[in-house]
């Protein structure tokens, strides 16, 4: 089998003397042909002629994450070869998912079982999405989070007889929208009167009968994310 070309981007010396002694050890099908500790160390290789079938990306770079993003990106535009990245960043999950949207094979954090030859081969197999344990740890909590929130969301719907108006008007009043500004969306063929009855309707089914006085618009809302008519982490407003 031929040497897999890889430059380690890793902007921590001793990390980067951590992450040459793992490939040199571990993963014997590498061949280091760069370092590189800068933004610009990386794109002084690449256009020096380098060509690596690999590059071994650490996201923080000089304190910023959007650099690893962006190389990630430029890397992806060029379509030259397979990127890997080897981060500590342990808990900047949306980091994760901006890394693998700018076109990254795979993600290792710099915990638990570290880079591991399984990765490295995987991504030069063509697999798109290639993780160690703990983000597959995360991931797999986020899918049962994902499953039992949309349990409890068709089964209160149900229960409290929730039509896609329903579930649309609380969501947007949850964004901050009036009456009126909802009455003009194309996806709410109501007037202001039609959903100042619909509010009070609402607050009949979702409130039990010696709790329902009073109600404002913020506790309304606040009671469907709690019956999960609603969810919080995923309020977007129609056109």
């Amino acid at each position: 089998m031929e040497s897999i070309k890889t430059i380690v981007v890793e902007d921590v010396s001793l990390e980067l003397k951590g992450t040459l002694s793992i490939i040199r050890n571990e993963i014997p099908e590498v061949e280091v042909i760069g370092t590189a500790q800068t933004e610009r160390e990386f794109w002084t290789l690449i256009e020096g002629g380098a060509k690596p079938d690999l590059v071994l990306l650490d996201l923080g770079l000089g304190g910023s994450t959007t650099v690893g993003v962006d190389i990630c990106r430029k890397l992806a535009e060029m379509g030259s070869c397979k990127v890997l990245v080897f981060t500590g960043e342990l808990l900047n999950e949306k980091l994760w998912a901006d890394v693998l949207d700018a076109g990254a094979h795979g993600i290792v954090l710099k915990t638990g079982e570290l880079l591991t030859r399984t990765e490295v081969m995987d991504v030069m197999a063509g697999k798109r999405y290639v993780f160690n344990e703990p983000v597959l740890e995360k991931l797999v909590e986020r899918f049962r989070k994902a499953v039992n929130d949309e349990k409890l969301h068709r089964s209160a719907s149900i229960e409290y007889e929730i039509d896609e108006y329903d579930e649309r008007f609380l969501r947007h009043l949850a964004l901050g929208y009036t009456k009126d500004m909802i009455s003009e969306l194309r996806t709410m063929p109501f007037s202001s009167k039609s959903l100042e009855k619909r509010q009070a309707d609402l607050v009949s089914r979702l409130f039990p009968e010696g709790e329902q006085r009073g109600v404002n618009v913020t506790r309304l809302v606040v009671r469907a994310i709690e019956l999960h008519i609603i969810d919080p982490s995923n309020l977007e407003p129609d056109e």
